[in-house]
């Protein structure tokens, strides 16, 4: 029976590989493997950086892909996963932040030479 796509399919590995950095038991930072496929001569195995948030009546769960470890012929090589709509927002508000304090100094030597 497969279960391609399900939650539960997902979170089976995923205790193999865990790195605890934080041991709160309200806040987890880990990273995490998933159970390896095998295709052919290539075994895969996904590792992932998952954010854990407990409350009372839930938990906020929040995977992000990192890497695939390929092994092949005994030779294991990291591929890493490369976000880039993190890196275009992290660029757009730091350009945001940017933008909005030269207007803010600009404005504030507006303000300067009114006074005087």
């Amino acid at each position: 029976m497969q279960e391609h796509g399900s939650i539960s399919h997902a979170n089976q590995g995923m205790a193999k590989g865990v790195d605890m950095r934080g041991s709160n038991d309200l806040v987890q930072w880990q990273k995490a493997s998933v159970r390896s496929v095998v295709v052919h001569d290539l075994t895969l195995t996904p590792q992932s950086q998952v954010l854990t948030v407990r409350f009372p009546w839930g938990a906020f769960i929040w995977h992000r892909p990192t890497a695939v470890q390929v092994e092949q012929n005994g030779r294991v090589e990291m591929l890493p996963i490369v976000d880039l709509t993190r890196l275009i927002q992290l660029g757009l508000v730091g350009l945001g932040v940017v933008v909005i304090t030269v207007i803010s100094f600009v404005q504030l030597a507006r303000r300067k030479e009114k006074v005087s």
